[in-house]
């Protein structure tokens, strides 16, 4: 992955007094046996030198540096000002002592993640970086396997859809992954945003939560964060390709379908009138999905056509007397599931384009193709 897009200040060791050591708040992560203190914006952490240098790159090197013996110090320690938000410096020290574990993942592993992964990029703390990148992987994928496992992990026993239990509002990811020089989670991310309303794509989403709050609160609450006026179109335009390519989907395999050449009902009088019937049903409930009145999952093309097929198994229509399925033979089942599990592979593969993104490999890593929809 490509390393920050902007120029960032390296930690200095201060050899002069400075009158904000006499503002400073230290921080719960304050060893007694600590030898340096790292100060972010006046908030303080006395940590061990060798936990820093055998992790670190840059305070390896930071620290190789002699040192005269009459060095300003802070509580007995040398100390070292870092240009980073504390929040941040706080997972990131915690990561480098504790590691980075999530016992169940979700979304509010994410500012511990956000975090982690801005510090370990900085001062190349690699393993860090590669537990972070894993962790986003899993909920913005690069595969149509790993999009299929995450949409489950995001739905409950009951069948209700809460992507934002288990994963961040996209617009975070977007940010950081603009922030750090990260496209390949710009897809997904931007698929996942696009599913909104237009109104909730603007509006953005809340600050992820600060690792500690600050002794004095903010004289204004923090602002949500949101897309710039060419993302914003970015995100619009690659709605707008979803919808179409469900609308385009609809015409080329549903409208007027020609059954399967296999078709069970091939020799009745009027010919596989009851599969056609069935594929014109199917259409119905494709459109109101594109209109966005169905389960609300706006501009979804993923999920309407796993919808679409799973209408092939279901028993609970109606007929005006009783429950039943559709009346379709096996043989056009198959062909038509199989029809839209290479429609949703095709999705995948065009994603970037949608989003007018040039993202290195994409649509090579999506043949790693999911299983066949099997049909009963």
């Amino acid at each position: 992955m490509g390393a920050p897009t902007t120029p960032v200040k390296t930690p200095t060791r201060r050899q002069n007094p400075s009158k904000r050591l006499f503002n400073i708040v230290r921080s719960e992560l304050w060893f007694s046996d600590g030898n340096v203190v790292i100060i972010a914006a006046a908030i303080a952490f006395k940590v061990h030198r060798g936990q820093l240098r055998r992790h670190s790159e840059v305070f390896d090197d930071l620290f190789s540096i002699p040192q005269p013996q009459d060095q300003d110090l802070y509580d007995g320690c040398p100390w070292i000002e870092v240009y980073d938000c504390p929040s941040d410096v706080l997972y990131f020290l915690r990561a480098l002592y504790d590691g980075l574990y999530f016992k169940t993942p979700g979304a509010d592993d994410f500012p511990a993640v956000a975090a982690v992964l801005r510090l370990s990029t900085k001062y190349i703390v690699e393993t860090l970086r590669q537990r972070c990148m894993h962790r986003l992987e899993l909920d913005w994928p690069l595969t149509l396997a790993g999009w299929e496992h995450r949409e489950q992990l995001a739905t409950d026993a009951f069948g209700h859809y809460t992507p934002r239990v288990s994963c961040p509002h996209p617009i975070l990811v977007i940010d950081l992954a603009l922030d750090l020089g990260l496209p390949s989670l710009l897809p997904s991310a931007l698929y996942d945003l696009s599913r909104y309303g237009p109104s909730k794509i603007m509006t953005g989403a809340p600050a992820p939560a600060l690792s500690f709050t600050p002794a004095e609160p903010p004289a204004t609450p923090r602002k949500p964060a949101t897309l710039s006026p060419t993302l914003l179109v970015t995100a619009f335009r690659g709605r707008e390709a979803a919808q179409r390519y469900l609308s385009d989907f609809v015409i080329k395999e549903l409208q007027g379908r020609t059954p399967a050449a296999d078709c069970l009902y091939l020799e009745d009088d009027v010919p596989s009138r009851m599969c056609r019937e069935s594929f014109y049903f199917i259409m119905l409930n494709v459109l109101r999905s594109v209109g966005g009145i169905a389960c609300g999952r706006d501009a979804d093309p993923l999920f309407t056509l796993v919808q679409a097929v799973d209408m092939l198994s279901r028993t609970d229509f109606s007929d005006g007397h009783r429950q039943c399925g559709l009346k379709l033979c096996h043989s056009c089942k198959v062909d038509f599931a199989n029809c839209a599990a290479r429609a949703r592979e095709e999705v995948w593969t065009l994603l970037p384009s949608w989003f007018e993104l040039d993202v290195t490999g994409w649509a090579e890593v999506k043949v790693e193709k999911t299983d066949r929809m099997v049909i009963g």
